[in-house]
């Protein structure tokens, strides 16, 4: 059974017990999630010879994020002739929570140390003559910014490309600046 990262109106209402982490603490930022109608899926597994992400110095730097949510890739296809628009809407926002997934695992489940989301980088597997890149790349920008306010505006790059790993709709890395632990 496939784990949604969107909660129904019906589920909107969370309970404090499903709001707790495994220590019985969850983040702020976990909880604006899940205020926002989401909730935040495990970390998905690289699909070939790389790290989900590395950290270098205040930085924290995601590989590429397809829509992948408990190993199912859920958009594939170019936008528009195999996905609509706003099915490649909903593809991003799901790679921007699957990368805040992977800063949690690589930050060893503290997301209050993420300070700010300093990039990102939308690729988007459109068809020859599409121009609404950018209105694919808003769903993970208007994502950042409703999870972390000012702290998730941030410079981004928005492109189209004939083909994306799998043949995902849309792929995005994430940087984000952190505190660091020294």
């Amino acid at each position: 059974m496939a784990t949604s990262v969107f909660t129904s109106e019906a589920t909107s209402e969370v309970t404090s017990e499903v709001r707790r982490g495994y220590d019985g603490w969850m983040s702020s930022i976990e909880e604006k999630i899940i205020d926002l109608g989401f909730s935040l899926p495990i970390a998905p597994n690289p699909v070939a010879n790389y790290v989900p992400a590395i950290l270098v110095g205040d930085e924290l730097r995601t590989s590429g994020q397809i829509p992948i949510i408990d190993g199912l890739l859920l958009f594939k296809g170019t936008v528009p002739s195999e996905q609509s628009l706003d099915n490649a809407v909903q593809a991003a926002k799901i790679c921007g929570l699957n990368a805040i997934a992977v800063a949690k695992a690589i930050l060893d489940g503290d997301l209050e140390r993420i300070k700010r989301v300093l990039q990102l980088r939308v690729f988007v597997a459109s068809d020859a003559g599409f121009e609404e890149h950018s209105i694919v790349a808003n769903g993970v920008s208007d994502l950042m910014v409703d999870i972390f306010g000012d702290s998730g505006r941030h410079t981004r790059v928005a492109m189209g490309s004939i083909g994306l790993p799998l043949g995902s709709t849309v792929e995005v890395e994430v940087i984000f600046q952190v505190h660091t632990n020294d």
